[in-house]
């Protein structure tokens, strides 16, 4: 495993997570705003927002290394959109489904967060695929 590939593409699905997150929820914040008293008020939000950047940090470190676990050889976008399609999936089963069940929010909310969720996801498969590369190996 070539591990600071696999630490520059955690970096890069990181921001990838959250840049397109940034975008979703400023498109999607009516939904959002219909269940204040689940949700922290925003200016809450952006305090613990370290605590979230570090813990997307610690997941896609843990992706990028299942990726490099299954890397067979061939790598890139395709690839990438592959395995963030299947973790996009997982998420959203793992997750927002479980969320949808104990949380008392709406089915348009859970349907919101299920798409943010996988394209969040998908997209951060891409830039792992884009990024990641196994260590050439030495000749002797």
């Amino acid at each position: 495993m070539n591990y600071a590939r696999i630490a520059l593409s955690a970096i890069a699905a990181t921001v990838a997570y959250y840049v397109f997150g940034s975008i979703g929820g400023a498109l999607f914040a009516s939904y959002y705003s219909q269940y204040a008293a689940v949700f922290r008020p925003r200016e809450m939000i952006v305090g613990y927002m370290p605590l979230g950047i570090a813990g997307t940090f610690i997941a896609a470190l843990a992706v990028a290394m299942i990726y490099a676990g299954a890397y067979r050889g061939k790598s890139g976008a395709i690839e990438g959109l592959r395995f963030g399609a299947v973790i996009g999936v997982f998420i959203v089963g793992a997750g927002v489904a479980h969320d949808f069940v104990i949380l008392n929010i709406g089915l348009n909310l859970a349907l919101v967060e299920a798409s943010g969720q996988f394209v969040g996801w998908l997209l951060a498969g891409v830039a792992i695929g884009l990024i990641y590369r196994p260590k050439p190996i030495e000749s002797a």
